[in-house]
Formats: structure tokens, C-alpha cells, sequence
């Protein structure tokens, strides 16, 4: 039997989409036949000190590539720190593919050292901004704009990590990752009596460039699965708890990791 996933047509955004684990979704759901905004961070000047690729500016021709390839899909960009971004993100959507039916938080700030030392009040909300704050404000455009327009309602699935309940020596990411999963459990209370699901996903260690050569060994030995995560084996999450098939689901933060959290 062929599985209707029930993404045909959707409009899908998915935020921090320019690369890794964000371009691997887009995918997913592109060949669900959904019509995928891929988000990116606008260019700019010179990042925040320390930070990582996660919130810098993705090639430019990286983001048309994968628009092209997606077929139907646009390019959105916004710079999620911004506290009016949710709304311009929206209408930017909207204008151009039509009212969102999923939202994915995929996007995420991260800088090295993020050590209990290193830790100052800037780096931390730059952290929070991002990677819970830019969410909540996101999930919560979503519902209004859903709850004014009628019809079959949206869902959201978030992207966090396997070690949100405790990440040591990554204070400002683990603990803004372990506030955006405490969001998706009161976000799906709150959003339960409009139809809204809203649910997480946590990865445990995907290759998206990070994980050298050297250390491949070492990572696989903490994965009882015995590998390295991919991007696409958290993208095929993403599109199962946004499917019809995850209807009575929410609420929830589904470890994708080959049982390293364990």
C-alpha cells in the first residue's frame, strides 16, 4: 500500500533551509509534492564573534541550486534575531505560495567557545533569540494567521537536540534548545483546542560538516546504531510528524539518534 502522506500541495516553511539539515528537509518535502519556502539569513555584514555556520549567510548560489532543484520552491530571507521577522517571514510566504500549512524551526544559532566560562549575557541572547524566541514568535504568527483564515489547520515541528537536557560545554545552545522543546510542549497545550499540532524533533550527531574525518570513529562508538547520523534521516522525521499519518501526535520531542541519547 502507497502512504498518503497528505503533504501534496502544502505550502511548507522551513526555516535555516539553506544548507544541512534544513536543505535535506526542504527536500523531503519537496518530493511529498509540497511547495517548500526555503529561509535563509539574509547577507550581512561580519557574524557575531565565534559564531558557526549555523547563522551565518549560506552561498548565494548554494540557496538558488536548491530552489531550482526543489522545483516551485522560493527563497525567503530574514534574519530571525530581528523581533519583527515572524511577520515578514510570513508575508513574504504567503505573498508569494499562500498561507503556511507547516512550519519547521529548523534555524540555529551556535558559537564556539560556549563554555560555562566563555558565557556572557550578549552571546547567551543571541543563543535565545534565535533558537527558542525566533520559534515561539514563529509558531505563534502561524496560529493567528490560521485562526483567521478558517480551513484545515497547520502544524509546526521544531528542531532541537538530543542533548538539550544536558549539553556541557555548549551552555548557550544546549539551554536555548532545551527552552524550544519546554515551548513545544506548552505551545501544543495551548494550540490543541484550534487543531494546531505542534511537536519536536531531537538530533543526536549528523554529519553536516562538523564531525572530521578523525572523529568518526569516536562518534560512532557513543551510537548504539553504530553510525554517524545524515540529514535525511532527521528530514524523514520531520515530514512523518507533519504527515497525516501523525495526526494524534503532539506534544512531543522524538529522539532521532540512533538511541545515543539512551
Amino acid at each position: 500500500m502507497v502512504i498518503d502522506t497528505g503533504l501534496d500541495g502544502q505550502v511548507v516553511l522551513v526555516t535555516g533551509a539553506g544548507a544541512g539539515i534544513g536543505a535535506a528537509i526542504a527536500r523531503a518535502f519537496a518530493a511529498q509534492g509540497a511547495r517548500v519556502a526555503v529561509h535563509h539569513l539574509p547577507a550581512q555584514g561580519a557574524p557575531p564573534p565565534g559564531a558557526r555556520w549555523e547563522h551565518t549567510t549560506p552561498p548565494a548560489e548554494a540557496v538558488r541550486e536548491l530552489v531550482a532543484e526543489l522545483g516551485g520552491a522560493v527563497a525567503v530571507a530574514a534574519d530571525l534575531a530581528a523581533p519583527d521577522a515572524a511577520g515578514r517571514l510570513f508575508d513574504q510566504v504567503e505573498e508569494r505560495l499562500g498561507p503556511v500549512g507547516v512550519l519547521v524551526n529548523n534555524a540555529a544559532h551556535c558559537e564556539s567557545p560556549d563554555t560555562l566560562d566563555a558565557l556572557t549575557a550578549e552571546s547567551l541572547a543571541r543563543h535565545h533569540r534565535v533558537n527558542s524566541i525566533a520559534p515561539a514568535l514563529l509558531t505563534a504568527e502561524l496560529a493567528r494567521r490560521a485562526r483567521g483564515r478558517g480551513g484545515t489547520a497547520p502544524c509546526v515541528v521544531n528542531v532541537s537536540t538530543d542533548a538539550a537536557r544536558a549539553f556541557a560545554g555548549q551552555i548557550g545552545y544546549g539551554t536555548s534548545k532545551a527552552a524550544l522543546e519546554a515551548f513545544t510542549r506548552a505551545a501544543a497545550l495551548d494550540l490543541a483546542a484550534s487543531g494546531i499540532r505542534v511537536n519536536a524533533v531531537a538530533p543526536g550527531p549528523v554529519q553536516t560538516g562538523w564531525i572530521g574525518a578523525d572523529r568518526i570513529d569516536e562518534v560512532r562508538a557513543i551510537v548504539p546504531l553504530g553510525r554517524v547520523g545524515e540529514p535525511e534521516d532527521v528530514a524523514d522525521a520531520v515530514v512523518f510528524l507533519a504527515s497525516r499519518q501523525a495526526r494524534w501526535i503532539t506534544g512531543q520531542i522524538l529522539q532521532v539518534a540512533g538511541g545515543h541519547a539512551l
